[in-house]
């Protein structure tokens, strides 16, 4: 059977595809690029991220690495596919004041999607695999469902959250019972990268807010009672939940709790009065089973989050979550993950906290 695997130049990757071919698959490296010449997104000042206008030196790793494995490498282009599905919705959301996932939404609209289609139309193959940390269980009813990895300060679930039935059921995550450790050393065994080597984590190496391409607007931040505290450069500097870099001083550490998008104004809040009891969320993908049965669950709010108990209900748009102890952070945009145990039950977008 064969295997394409998608190849990024980094540790997991690289140790993915030496995995599969060690299991007896017929393997292909693939890697897509996502940065388009002719863009108006500005290029990140840091070359160490997805979003990258230089990638010569990470495809000659990665020819390097499959040459040393004796596999074939093919490099697919997706960089309109990445504008249109995740830098513009990225860029709307943020200018609505929101706090979009651009991981989430990149896994599943681009890496999973639309390059795969664009591979499957040069290469025969039964599997895609990734050097994610994950598992699938195909379960006795026929389900494809998504679990957590085996090392839990790994884990990546979250981010493969939206991933869909028939796109689980292609996918192979052969990292998903290894520690980060075990595959470092696997990798160093092999001698694909140099020891202590670092690995790109973000999707753009410099301040999002470059990717909106906003002029700096003077705006009001303002205590939740109405009082004024100071001035900002423009509202999409800030997160819900944000405590840092406000530059106000205050007796008490201050929090932002909304941000008003059409007024350009940042409402914050004094710790006791920043945190929230509940959510609802919107656009769901029901992944390992497609209903709630009234058992405590688990919600991640970001990929961060260690998770909170909560009540979760369906909906007629999505599903409302009813926290068991209050949670700070809680930004419109970001997904909302719900967990049972391992198993990921259901990823939807919050909309309102």
């Amino acid at each position: 059977m064969k295997v394409v695997v998608g190849m990024s130049g980094g540790i997991d990757s690289s140790v993915a595809a030496y995995l599969l071919k060690k299991q007896g698959y017929e393997v292909e490296g693939v890697t897509m690029l996502i940065w388009r010449s002719d863009s108006p997104y500005p290029a990140p000042v840091s070359a160490n991220s997805c979003y990258c206008k230089d990638k010569s030196k990470d495809l000659e790793r990665i020819d390097r690495i499959c040459s040393q494995l004796g596999i074939k490498h093919t490099v697919i282009d997706c960089s309109d596919a990445f504008e249109r599905d995740v830098l513009e919705i990225f860029r709307s959301e943020y200018i609505s004041g929101r706090t979009p996932n651009p991981c989430v939404l990149c896994n599943s609209r681009v890496k999973f999607g639309t390059m795969l289609d664009r591979v499957s139309e040069l290469v025969d193959f039964d599997f895609f695999a990734t050097g994610h940390y994950a598992r699938i269980l195909h379960d006795e009813s026929g389900r494809y469902e998504l679990l957590k990895a085996r090392d839990g300060k790994k884990d990546q679930s979250y981010f493969l959250s939206r991933l869909s039935q028939e796109q689980l059921s292609r996918t192979l995550f052969p990292l998903g019972e290894y520690t980060k450790s075990e595959i470092r050393s696997i990798d160093e065994e092999l001698g694909f990268h140099e020891k202590g080597s670092a690995e790109s984590q973000d999707f753009y190496g410099g301040d999002y807010s470059e990717l909106l391409m906003l002029k700096s607007r003077k705006g009001k931040i303002m205590l939740d009672d109405g009082t004024p505290l100071g001035e900002h450069d423009g509202y999409w500097h800030f997160t819900i939940g944000q405590r840092k870099g406000l530059g106000i001083a205050y007796p008490e550490p201050l929090y932002v709790t909304r941000i008003i998008a059409e007024t350009n104004t940042v409402i914050v809040s004094v710790a006791s009065n920043s945190v929230f009891h509940g959510l609802d969320a919107l656009d769901v993908v029901f992944v390992s089973e497609d209903y709630f049965d009234g058992r405590p669950y688990t919600v991640k709010i970001r990929s961060t989050d260690k998770g909170t108990e909560s009540h979760v209900e369906r909906t007629q748009s999505g599903f409302s979550v009813a926290f068991s102890s209050p949670v700070r952070g809680v930004a419109p945009g970001q997904s909302a993950v719900v967990y049972d145990g391992d198993r990921v039950i259901a990823s939807g977008i919050i909309d309102r906290a």
